[in-house]
């Protein structure tokens, strides 16, 4: 089954959470993910995202970047403890309807963030495997990559690995080809045990097609792309974008067609903004700004 979504504009309102209480009840959203002192991706990007589509952001940060649009000077980890500690904080008071994970850089940060996430086996879970910067900086130590795997995708609801990404979890070559991207999506996620949005960005087309493999089947999203250099953070606001929809209450697939639309708009949007001198941030605020600002 495959299910093609063409490309439009949304406005923050993506969705009512679930539930007799959903007009009482505000959507919240953790990202547990490292900084972005440029502003462009990580944190910053899932909170902006998380606030432009009208859901209440907290964080968890694993890891401090020295970064802007160009590279990545600096990485300072969070002590795991610590970082589980922010997360007992956060999930022991607040109402959180959706997590979004991002960049996880060391075995020890992965098993303590899947040890306090077993103490909430409700929480519906957006695994965004964060390898490699826009600027090409590796952000993943390399013992890693088969942590995630053991520790964290079978915990999710649905992963969003790039090709490149895809390839390294799966120890594969690189997908060229949809079909390739669809085997991909497939192996991965009878590995992983959870659904999987394969991005295919880093395919030489016309198009972009993300292709989501859940239940057994295949479902296609389709955009036109967008010439511009100024796609840092797209992958985190994607993520974080699902996760949103999700603490909206709505199904992997609608999360997944909404949040594709939202990140297409944003990208449509990036050269109205003018930040550093390189790989520059999508326009979060597309739809909220003053176009005369």
């Amino acid at each position: 089954m495959s299910k093609e979504v063409s490309s439009g504009i949304i406005n923050g309102n993506i969705g009512s959470h679930a539930g007799d209480n959903s007009a009482h009840r505000t959507p919240i959203a953790l990202t547990i993910a490292g900084s972005d002192s440029g502003g462009g991706a990580g944190i910053q990007a899932d909170l902006k995202t998380f606030s432009a589509l009208g859901v209440y952001g907290a964080s968890v940060i694993t890891a401090l970047t020295a970064q802007n649009t160009q590279s990545v000077a600096a990485i300072h980890d969070v002590p795991a403890d610590f970082v589980a500690q922010q997360m007992v904080a956060v999930l022991n008071d607040l109402d959180v309807c959706a997590i979004k994970i991002g960049m996880l850089s060391s075995v020890s940060i992965i098993k303590s963030v899947s040890k306090v996430l077993t103490e909430f086996p409700h929480i519906p879970v957006v695994l965004d495997p964060v390898m490699i910067a826009k600027s090409g900086d590796s952000l993943l130590q390399p013992d890693a990559v088969d942590a995630l795997l053991e520790y964290l995708c079978e915990r999710a609801s649905v992963i969003t690995p790039n090709i490149p990404e895809a390839a390294r979890l799966l120890g594969a070559d690189e997908a060229n080809t949809l079909e390739q991207m669809q085997e991909q999506a497939r192996t991965l996620s009878q590995m992983a045990t959870c659904s999987v949005l394969l991005k295919g960005g880093h395919l030489d087309a016309a198009h972009s097609t993300d292709l989501l493999y859940i239940n057994g089947e295949s479902h296609r999203f389709e955009f036109e792309r967008i010439s511009t250099q100024n796609t840092h953070g797209t992958g985190c606001t994607l993520s974080s974008a699902i996760a949103a929809g999700l603490a909206k209450g709505l199904d992997i697939e609608t999360a997944i067609e909404h949040a594709t639309l939202y990140v297409h708009a944003a990208i449509s949007a990036a050269d109205s903004l003018h930040i550093g001198r390189g790989h520059g941030p999508v326009h979060h605020f597309h739809a909220l700004w003053n176009k005369s600002c």
